[in-house]
């Protein structure tokens, strides 16, 4: 599948609970915020809250709220208290509960992918997932791992399929140093190409782990900056 030269990839940042980090992110040329709603998340944010950071972001920077097996009611009240939030379901919701708490289709949406670590992720049939979901706004990449969200690990991305008709965001253990090889390997397979960072763009804990929720401004620089580069990198037709 072919990708045209001029195109740019998108960037969401994900994990949100601090203004400070909202403003940086926005700074340095966000396109998306993600802000999770899954109360057993260490980067879990109330709605409210998560519609008082969303106020600060300015006009075409989408806000996202993360929902993992959340009821209907819930995922369609929270995102009417975020002007135009757009959804991302991250849990087991099956195509028809998507489309129920999407408020049948009044609210665009994204289904998380989770692929399996290892070798096991070349029997994920993305093509028949994105066939499923097809009333999704994209597709996003994550790595399956015990719980929800990819856990900071990266599944193996030449596993996937050559070519799959959807809009893609690439997640699961991207940082500054390997969203690079990430784009310049899905790029090439999908409609259109996005990533996602989170715990690869957190401040370092004193015990050398993250500190969850918490960003990095100078980690969102380079990672912003890899991505420019790989953007501005001679592009392969093929994968």
């Amino acid at each position: 599948m072919s990708t045209p030269s001029h195109q740019r990839t998108r960037i969401k940042v994900c994990g949100l609970t601090r203004e400070q980090d909202v403003d940086a992110a926005v700074a340095l040329g966000a396109d998306a915020i993600g802000f999770v709603l899954y109360p057993r998340s260490a980067r879990c944010v109330t709605p409210a809250r998560a519609a008082q950071l969303a106020r600060r972001l300015p006009p075409f920077v989408t806000p996202v709220l993360l929902f993992v097996n959340a009821g209907a009611s819930d995922v369609i009240a929270a995102c009417a208290g975020v002007a135009g939030a757009t959804a991302q379901f991250h849990g087991d919701e099956s195509p028809e509960e998507c489309w129920r708490a999407s408020d049948q289709g009044r609210i665009p949406f994204i289904r998380a992918a989770r692929i399996p670590v290892g070798p096991e992720g070349a029997r994920f049939d993305l093509v028949k997932y994105a066939h499923d979901y097809s009333h999704a706004r994209a597709l996003l990449l994550d790595a399956h791992v015990d719980g929800y969200g990819g856990g900071g690990q990266a599944f193996h991305w030449s596993l996937l399929p050559p070519s799959v008709n959807a809009h893609l965001v690439l997640s699961g253990g991207l940082t500054p140093a390997n969203v690079g090889d990430g784009i310049r390997t899905v790029r090439p397979r999908c409609t259109t190409l996005a990533v996602d960072v989170s715990s690869g763009v957190e401040l370092d804990g004193p015990d050398g782990s993250t500190l969850k929720g918490l960003k990095d401004a100078g980690k969102m620089t380079r990672f912003v900056a890899a991505v420019r580069a790989a953007d501005a990198a001679p592009r392969l037709n093929t994968p």
